[in-house]
């Protein structure tokens, strides 16, 4: 074997979540040592040429990157195997679209859209708290953030609202039972519900109680939870279904329902477009008579 640290990735070791097809190719982008982990992640180039459609393979991303039309948190990234991850704010100045990456009840990463006043901030949770030299304190974020002189209220486990532009907490989300949160990892991944109840577990994982909004119950561990806001107050807007998940018998009826809604959407326009030629063919026959008489 060879030495050193593997510099390639397989598609059929690739995340789930990237939903790369198994018979595209043999080998996946593998994502650079950045912001997020390499399984917690995307690469710029998956995001641009599957999920985004703005291109249609590497040679055009890269084109797309080295123009310099790209932007995550403010920063333009010019490389195709940067890692963005949850919470990043994708901007792309040339077409005026925001995007932020959050997760799906199923565990895939989604490009929600955004306005313009909220493409300016981010929610990053407070992984560590400590001192450095010189008995500076600081704060570590989800995001690889490293904040000094942060404020002492500010503790492990809360979520701080930042300013992508200075880079400096703007507000404040306490760790508290009856906040808003989102779960980052597990089977319950992109679940949205809020905190009932904290189990402390001296030498092992401590667990959190959620509730959804249509009352279900469930728990995760504590690393797994991220806070989104106070009482049912979100500081950011939620995807399509409001991090509600469906069972496979409700999920499996939504789809038939869409299905025939949009069956029954394309018989009325074929209804209407067949009024509109025998409209048009009365109209013709009747100038056609018109003409007839006046000559």
């Amino acid at each position: 074997m060879t030495r050193g640290p593997k510099h390639h990735l397989k598609r059929l070791n690739a995340p789930k979540h990237w939903m790369l097809s198994k018979m595209g190719g043999i080998f996946a982008p593998k994502p650079l040592p950045g912001t997020h982990g390499e399984r917690e992640s995307i690469p710029l180039l998956i995001l641009i040429r599957n999920r985004l459609k703005y291109a249609s393979n590497a040679n055009e991303v890269e084109m797309i990157l080295k123009a310099r039309h790209i932007k995550v948190d403010g920063k333009v990234r010019t490389e195709k195997k940067f890692p963005a991850g949850f919470m990043d704010v994708v901007s792309i100045d040339k077409t005026n679209d925001n995007y932020r990456l959050l997760y799906d009840t199923k565990g895939r990463f989604i490009l929600h859209p955004l306005t313009g006043e909220e493409a300016k901030f981010k929610l990053c949770k407070v992984l560590s708290r400590g001192t450095q030299r010189k008995g500076v304190p600081y704060v570590r974020t989800h995001d690889g953030r490293h904040i000094r002189y942060p404020d002492p209220m500010i503790k492990v486990n809360d979520t701080i609202k930042v300013d992508i532009e200075t880079g400096r907490p703007v507000g404040l989300v306490k760790f508290a039972e009856g906040n808003l949160c989102m779960v980052t990892g597990g089977h319950s991944q992109g679940r949205v519900g809020q905190i009932v109840q904290r189990e402390k577990h001296p030498g092992s994982y401590e667990i959190i109680h959620v509730r959804d909004t249509t009352g279900n119950v469930f728990t995760t561990r504590l690393s797994n939870v991220f806070v989104l806001g106070e009482d049912t107050t979100s500081l950011i807007t939620l995807p399509k279904g409001q991090g509600l998940k469906l069972s496979t018998v409700e999920d499996r009826l939504k789809k038939i329902n869409l299905r025939k809604s949009e069956q029954k959407s394309k018989q009325v326009e074929e209804v209407k477009e067949e009024d509109e030629d025998e409209d048009k063919e009365e109209e013709e026959e009747e100038n056609d008579v018109d003409d007839f008489d006046q000559n």
